[in-house]
């Protein structure tokens, strides 16, 4: 069963790396997994980078030239190899999908849509054109997979509450872990006590202190935001850390200055492969992000599945993956205070059960597995009703 898939934020083989990217791929890896064949349709990147009204226009005019394009191409196959189903992963005002619907429609297969916002104070501003086009996007799909909890409210007032399909985020935890035990007995982390000797001869940290850890590209906006977040909220903190952080990019030096009154503290470990990502995670004793305006955050969920726990701020859907006071400590949104007071509170405490509770969450709760079968159920029911 083939199924088109289209990223108009950015496509899964995009060579800069991001949460979009990864949940794009893992989106793939689970569709091949509830049975489906995807194929990524476009690469056309729909995203805005302004808000006029005549470029918004010319992005209309652009992704319906490609809709219109892969619609005679489609049509030219026997029906047995056209796509059965569209499937478009984060659909939004600033990155409208041009081109699903248009080609849903001419080919009368179902249109699927994950992680769609609906924003209604859009409908009146410089934005308006593509508000009004993302609405109607939202308004045509037969099913809406929701990442992000807190996105239903707004879609529930232009959609049936049946079309609002709970999808909680996921990883592929054994391929990322990258480790098994025996058959039988489960998957295990990484080895912890071989990744700090290895990471405290290299950086020279000291292995008996605690080790907080935070992963993030550096950019501008709620990145840079949610770092100087971060470094406000540790000079505050009164127990004894070190700081590691993993990530690069074009605000590195905006949050170079923003750690300058904890630098003793901090250990840059720039950019990391992600098969190097998991022995990092478990060698941390805390994950810390205070997650500006993060629509739930990869990272936060890699980190349970290493066996971290994590202290972040409760933005958008972060609540829904993390179990506040079991698997984490979670803080208002750009409470620097009150991160700082988490942080020294779980540094006051035994750790190893919330690490287990932390593994033992994300492998019930954002394994593949599940996702994978919410998907397929969710397909046949749209396919059968088709």
């Amino acid at each position: 069963m083939k199924i088109a898939f289209y990223a108009p934020l950015k496509a899964p083989d995009h060579p800069d790396p991001s949460g979009d990217r990864t949940v794009a791929r893992l989106l793939l890896l689970a569709l091949k997994r509830a049975g489906a064949e995807p194929l990524v349709a476009s690469r056309f990147r729909a995203r805005l980078s302004g808000d006029t009204d005549a470029e918004q226009r010319r992005m209309a005019l652009k992704g319906h030239a490609t809709a219109d394009k892969l619609i005679a191409k489609y049509r030219k196959l026997p029906k047995a190899k056209r796509p059965k189903a569209w499937f478009t992963y984060h659909l939004y005002y600033k990155a409208v999908d041009w081109i699903g619907p248009r080609v849903a429609a001419a080919l009368d297969i179902p249109y699927l849509v994950a992680e769609a916002s609906h924003a209604p104070k859009r409908a009146g501003g410089p934005f308006a054109f593509s508000h009004a086009a993302a609405e109607a996007a939202i308004k045509q799909a037969a099913a809406i997979f929701c990442l992000n909890p807190a996105d239903k409210e707004c879609l529930s007032g232009i959609v049936k509450a049946k079309q609002l399909i709970d999808l909680p985020p996921f990883l592929d935890i054994a391929a990322f872990i990258g480790h098994h035990d025996a058959p039988g007995q489960g998957m295990r982390g990484p080895d912890r006590a071989l990744g700090r000797l290895k990471l405290s001869q290299h950086y020279q940290l000291d292995p008996d202190m605690p080790w907080l850890l935070t992963v993030a590209m550096m950019r501008k906006g709620d990145k840079l935001a949610s770092y100087q977040a971060l470094a406000e909220a540790l000079r505050h903190v009164t127990r004894a850390y070190q700081l590691l952080i993993v990530g690069d990019g074009p605000a590195r030096e905006a949050v170079e200055h923003a750690f300058e009154p904890i630098r003793k503290r901090v250990a840059w470990l720039g950019l990391k492969p992600a098969p190097e990502l998991p022995e990092i995670y478990a060698s941390a004793d805390l994950f810390v992000w205070p997650a500006i305006n993060e629509a739930f955050g990869m990272a936060l969920l890699e980190a349970q599945a290493c066996g971290t726990p994590v202290i972040a701020g409760a933005s958008g859907g972060v609540p829904a993956i993390i179990a506040d006071g079991e698997t984490g400590w979670l803080s208002p949104p750009g409470d620097t205070a009150a991160f700082a007071a988490d942080v020294d509170f779980a540094l006051e405490r035994e750790l190893a059960p919330v690490r287990m509770a932390a593994r033992a969450h994300a492998l019930q709760s954002h394994d593949i597995g599940a996702a994978a079968a919410t998907l397929m159920k969710v397909l046949a029911k749209v396919l059968a009703a088709s």
